[in-house]
């Protein structure tokens, strides 16, 4: 008798207990439709505030991607990419860029201006509109004008991450010129350098050491000692 009241038990609470398991993932399963129905309702929403036309950027890898908005959810982008210069592929290259292939790109100065969906353009960051309008103070071409210029240039082209990145390529499709305020940033960077008297002392120093310790010749450390001293003098 106690036996089958010990084994009624021990059902009922196993019973009990996947009953509640079960009522714990059925709670987590809602909670992910009801998270993944709200990311969907604020793309859709994100995807009504914008024109065609628009200049997109966002955050991503050590930089800040742009793009201009085509309409229907599709942004065209120039973008580094190493997998054309390995495979023909259409399917394969297709899919959206990494951050591996990204920078395999820059190394290897190979890009292409591609149109992609916004959600991969966004590659799982903020979307900002249109905040170079404000940096430039330009006034921006028509929308359909933009537009019509970024999908004409969609194809290989080179790369240079100084003088034709991304940058350029959406402030000429927006305003006609293209510049690039990150490249600029970091050329005065590279100026203020140049121009402090102690970066030119520190190579100096580092040159000399590298000829008496390291064994270089001097034919191999004088010429960069030149193009520092000659950098400094033209900045």
């Amino acid at each position: 008798m106690l036996d089958s009241l010990a084994l009624l038990l021990e059902k009922a609470f196993l019973l009990a207990h996947f009953d509640i398991f079960s009522v714990l993932l059925s709670g987590e399963k809602d909670r992910k439709v009801e998270n993944a129905a709200e990311v969907e309702r604020e793309r859709h929403l994100q995807q009504q505030r914008l024109r065609r036309g628009d200049l997109l950027e966002v955050p991503r890898t050590l930089f800040i991607h742009f793009g201009i908005y085509l309409g229907d959810g599709k942004v065209a982008h120039l973008i580094p990419d190493i997998l054309p210069a390995l495979t023909s592929d259409e399917r394969r290259i297709g899919r959206v860029v990494s951050n591996k292939r990204l920078l395999l790109g820059v190394l290897y100065k190979c890009a292409t201006i591609r149109v992609d969906t916004l959600e991969d353009f966004a590659y799982g960051s903020p979307v900002l509109l249109n905040t170079m309008d404000d940096a430039l103070r330009t006034r921006p071409l028509a929308n359909e004008e933009v537009a019509l210029r970024a999908e004409k240039l969609i194809g290989r082209i080179p790369y240079s991450l100084l003088w034709n990145n991304c940058e350029h390529f959406v402030t000429y499709c927006r305003y006609g010129t293209a510049v690039s305020l990150q490249t600029d940033k970091f050329c005065e960077c590279m100026k203020s350098i140049i121009r402090d008297q102690r970066s030119v002392l520190v190579a100096t120093v580092l040159g000399v050491c590298c000829m008496l310790f390291l064994g270089l010749s001097p034919s191999t450390v004088l010429p960069t000692l030149l193009i520092l001293f000659i950098l400094w003098m033209v900045g």
